[in-house]
């Protein structure tokens, strides 16, 4: 049997073979004390701002919902 490390490598290196190559992100912690606040600041900051408006417009005009349930 392979041990892990082995069996990641092998793997990692079948998905570079199919033309894919790692990325890593780093996104907010949603967990984090403080998140939810920070959430509601920022939306507030952007209330009544005309280019916000507009690109949720656009957004809701864009938005491909074929398929999904209301």
């Amino acid at each position: 049997m392979k041990i892990v490390s082995e069996r990641v490598k092998q793997h990692r290196e079948k998905l570079r073979q199919s033309g894919l190559r790692p990325v890593q992100l780093w996104v907010p912690d949603t967990r984090r004390p403080g998140f939810e606040l920070e959430c509601r600041r920022q939306s507030n900051l952007l209330k009544g701002d005309a280019q916000e408006k507009e690109m949720l417009e656009f957004l809701e005009e864009a938005a491909d919902r074929e398929g999904w349930k209301a």
